[in-house]
């Protein structure tokens, strides 16, 4: 499937015109995609009786990540704090770190058994291993 991009003559005359002038991002696009910057990342793979999550959380502390399992639903959230020195003599003139409350939350295809699930958090990567609830298994229901 071949994908459709509008033709704009003067979009990157413009862009590029403009480029240095803003700190922050101006366009639609641009604040959407500094909105999905702050979401956390995730990777979640199935395996027979568990599911594997991997969730990109660099620069936070495993004691300020909360994790929430209700059913099926996983929540993970994390609060990055600016712990900057200013220092005499010295400004920032641009910063594109982030700090603030990162937070995802997704529903898996089975229940969670709570219990048994383990987290492990190292090098900004949190690690899930969440164990599907036994006795758990989907119905099917015949139509009349």
């Amino acid at each position: 499937m071949a994908n459709i991009n509008r033709y704009e003559p003067l979009g990157d005359v413009f862009d590029d015109l403009l480029k240095g002038f803003f700190v922050r991002p101006v366009s639609a696009a641009a604040m959407e995609q500094a909105d999905v910057a702050r979401r956390a990342k995730i990777e979640v793979s199935e395996q027979k009786d568990s599911y594997m999550v991997h969730a990109e959380l660099p620069g936070v502390k495993k004691e300020d990540i909360k994790i929430e399992i209700d059913g099926d639903q996983v929540s993970l959230s994390a609060e990055t704090k600016a712990e900057r020195e200013d220092k005499e003599g010295e400004r920032v003139i641009h910063s594109e770190r982030y700090y603030g409350r990162v937070a995802r939350t997704f529903r898996l295809g089975a229940e969670i058994d709570e219990s048994k699930a383990n987290a492990k958090y190292e090098n900004g990567i949190l690690e899930l291993t969440l164990p599907k609830r036994v006795g758990a298994s989907s119905k099917q229901i015949t139509v009349q």
